[in-house]
């Protein structure tokens, strides 16, 4: 045959794969996917299994169920103040990896450039890749891992079309400031740049933080592309059920790129997610709470260990620098941690365009219940 498409190229299979087969095989105690080792919240697992049982079992519409819609249009109303309208400016997903993938094919012509903040997410690679564009890094540097603006305005050239913003930040934990987020808007509307924001740890913040969406700031309205998903929030990441907000035009046109992808999907967790945005602060508060005492879990065991700590503000992963214990390739050492220890990790090195910055850094998953964590440090003593 033929060889594959030269997008593919340097693509391959995830770190995730392949560290999640080491965990299988090593039988290691895995923190490196990001993923619960719980489920939701009771009322939500059963609403989808009154749905399956009700005949919520064929295409649901393509744009997503009313329900849905409404919901997610009343979340943003009542988290952040925005106004959305359910039938035109709201658009169910099959996740917001493919809500980014949408996006991106929906905005990004061959030889575009978009604009992502590094460390990012291996699929914005591989989307950018498919819509033909070309990924033009802006490194958040540790240790605090903030925005430098005056980067961000230097990586913009007459060939910038898309902004891909990610915050709360995964893998780093960074929340972006009131400044960074005004200037990103600055930025946005000086060069006239569509954004695409990756909201998915929207609930996930800690130590008294709240996320504000970059489409609340003025004049973002009506150039920014908002994703998030149920998956983080309610421990069922395994559902795919995301969505995109934005004017009606953006979401017509993510919808042109997203119908071709997957269609729809999700008919029974649909009607269960549109229930389980409406739950209570009280849902919301605990979340985060129960989150935050694992991150200082995993954070104090880790720092007792010798490692370098980078706490994060946000997400389900903690960053550390594995120079203290004498290591300064993250992608060795994480080979190496299972069968000396029976632990797995994700180098953050896979992260990066610029991977020197990322070459000594290691991120860890604390979305696991207590004690896992707690025998994971026990393993972690071998070191």
């Amino acid at each position: 045959m033929r060889e594959h498409a030269q997008r593919l190229s340097g693509l391959g299979t995830t770190i995730f794969a392949e560290m999640s087969a080491l965990a299988v095989a090593t039988d290691s105690v895995n923190l490196g996917q990001g993923f619960p080792d719980t489920d939701g919240p009771a009322s939500l697992l059963e609403d989808a299994i009154a749905a399956i049982q009700a005949g919520a079992n064929q295409y649901p519409p393509g744009r997503g169920i009313p329900a849905l819609r409404q919901a997610i249009a009343d979340h943003q109303q009542r988290f952040y103040g925005l106004t959305y309208d359910p039938d035109t400016e709201v658009l169910v997903t099959t996740g917001a990896t493919e809500a980014v993938a949408a996006a991106l094919l929906a905005y990004v012509e061959p030889g575009d450039e978009v604009i992502a903040l590094e460390p990012y997410y291996d699929s914005y690679a591989a989307g950018i890749a498919f819509a033909g564009g070309r990924r033009v890094p802006v490194t958040l540097r540790a240790p605090d891992f903030r925005l430098d603006l005056d980067e961000l305005r230097a990586a913009v050239t007459p060939r910038t079309k898309v902004l891909l913003i990610n915050s709360p930040h995964n893998p780093t934990g960074t929340v972006l400031t009131d400044d960074e987020l005004r200037g990103i808007s600055a930025v946005a509307i000086e060069h006239d740049l569509v954004v695409i924001t990756d909201e998915v740890y929207e609930h996930l913040v800690y130590d008294g933080r709240r996320h504000k969406p970059l489409a609340s700031y003025d004049g973002m309205a009506e150039r920014t592309i908002s994703i998030s998903s149920a998956g983080k929030t309610f421990s069922v990441t395994g559902w795919k059920i995301g969505w995109v907000t934005g004017t009606p035009a953006a979401v017509t046109a993510v919808m042109t790129a997203k119908q071709f992808l997957t269609f729809t999907s999700g008919a029974p967790f649909q009607p269960a997610v549109a229930k389980a945005l409406a739950l209570g602060n009280d849902y919301y508060d605990s979340l985060r709470l129960d989150l935050q005492s694992r991150r200082d879990l995993l954070c104090d065991g880790l720092e007792a260990l010798g490692f370098g700590v980078h706490r994060p503000q946000a997400t389900y992963f903690v960053t550390t620098d594995i120079r203290p214990l004498g290591h300064t390739d993250g992608v060795d050492f994480c080979r190496m941690l299972p069968e000396r220890t029976g632990v797995v990790a994700i180098p953050h090195q896979v992260f990066y365009d610029n991977t020197t910055f990322g070459r000594p850094l290691v991120r860890w998953a604390f979305c696991k219940q207590p004690h896992v964590l707690q025998e994971a440090l026990n393993r972690l003593t071998k070191l």
